[in-house]
């Protein structure tokens, strides 16, 4: 039976992960797909472990061109391949639920959306994993509300670049990642795209569906954070002030309240219950959240300024490579594509 969904993974040195991503998509059943990994010029054994798997189609990247994104021009040479008229870009950190792909392309198909989009499930392991990741997930979803992203009338929008199923009219319509290939966020910057195309897109959490470990320890967190957070929040300076008085205001008061001062019994509590609230849309455990409240608000406020200053600098790492930076943020784009393509059409 022919495909119908082009499973498309760009992968570069993914050797600690790529095996399990694998071996959850050998499970899935029910819609006839391809799986495509495309190696993005690995040092490890990331092409050994995609070609030890029968069926998997593994190609190598195109030479990354001048302007482009590492990623984009994996995920592009990976869609070129592609015989399908779906397309589901997948990172290589992913394990895909059983009987999920079906779901998701049913989901797509019943909803209209030519673009479906999945947050996944985060896994955190370490102490700053637990920390930090409860405050970064409680922030974007105040930045990018899913029910607003997933509203036609809205100009919000969004995606995560771990779970992209796009239809592949949709997708060459907007010019596939080459008219985003120097964006660093390709995720938010093709949703935006497709949206204001006039395209339908969905945006949800899916605990349900989809599940990835990001960061493996605290360098490549931090790395991976300072590449993307001065893009995903119009502010972050003013976000990172905002975010450091309100975890300071806690410490104030708990302060005020032991020095005996009769004003202020309780209202510690009071006011770690207002943040611990604050993080409750991030879709952690409550243990994590409160080591969000104890420790990643200011750590989040960190990486939010050096993110910040990364771009300023136009020296943004990511896996070996340097990228010049992104201005304005991403927010302020979708806005204003939104609104032009709706004076345009």
């Amino acid at each position: 039976m022919a495909p119908q969904v082009s499973v498309i993974i760009p992968a570069r040195n993914e050797e600690a992960n790529l095996k399990t991503c694998l071996e959850s998509l050998m499970k899935q059943n029910d819609v006839p797909f391809e799986i495509i990994v495309v190696n993005d010029h690995s040092s490890d054994r990331t092409k050994e472990i995609a070609q030890s798997f029968p069926g998997v189609q593994v190609i190598d990247a195109d030479p990354l061109p001048t302007g482009w994104t590492g990623k984009n021009n994996a995920v592009a040479t990976g869609a070129r391949a592609a015989r399908t008229n779906w397309f589901l870009f997948t990172d290589a950190d992913t394990i895909h639920l059983p009987g999920s792909l079906p779901r998701a392309f049913r989901e797509a198909r019943e909803n209209g959306a030519d673009l479906l989009s999945y947050s996944p499930e985060q896994i955190a392991v370490t102490f700053w994993e637990k920390a930090v990741l409860p405050v970064v997930f409680a922030e974007l979803a105040r930045q990018y509300p899913p029910s607003k992203v997933s509203d036609p009338k809205s100009p919000e929008a969004a995606a995560n670049g771990q779970y992209i199923l796009v239809k592949r009219d949709a997708y060459e319509a907007v010019g596939g990642h080459a008219a985003v290939a120097s964006a660093i966020l390709e995720d938010v910057a093709l949703a935006r795209a497709i949206k204001a195309s006039g395209r339908k897109i969905r945006f949800r959490y899916a605990a349900d569906a989809v599940r990835t470990r990001m960061y493996r320890n605290f360098r490549q967190l931090r790395e991976g954070w300072t590449k993307n957070l001065a893009l995903l929040f119009p502010r972050p300076g003013w976000l990172a002030l905002g975010t450091l008085l309100l975890w300071a205001s806690l410490w104030v008061v708990v302060w005020a309240a032991n020095i005996g001062n009769r004003w202020w019994n309780g209202a510690d509590v009071a006011v770690f219950v207002i943040l611990y609230m604050r993080l409750q849309r991030s879709n952690f455990a409550w243990d994590r959240n409160i080591l969000g409240v104890l420790f990643g608000m200011p750590m989040f406020a960190y990486l939010l300024l050096r993110s910040k200053r990364a771009h300023a600098k136009g020296n943004v790492s990511w896996k070996g490579r340097t990228y010049k930076g992104e201005e304005p943020p991403v927010s302020n784009l979708v806005e204003r594509t939104f609104v032009t393509a709706g004076k345009t059409a």
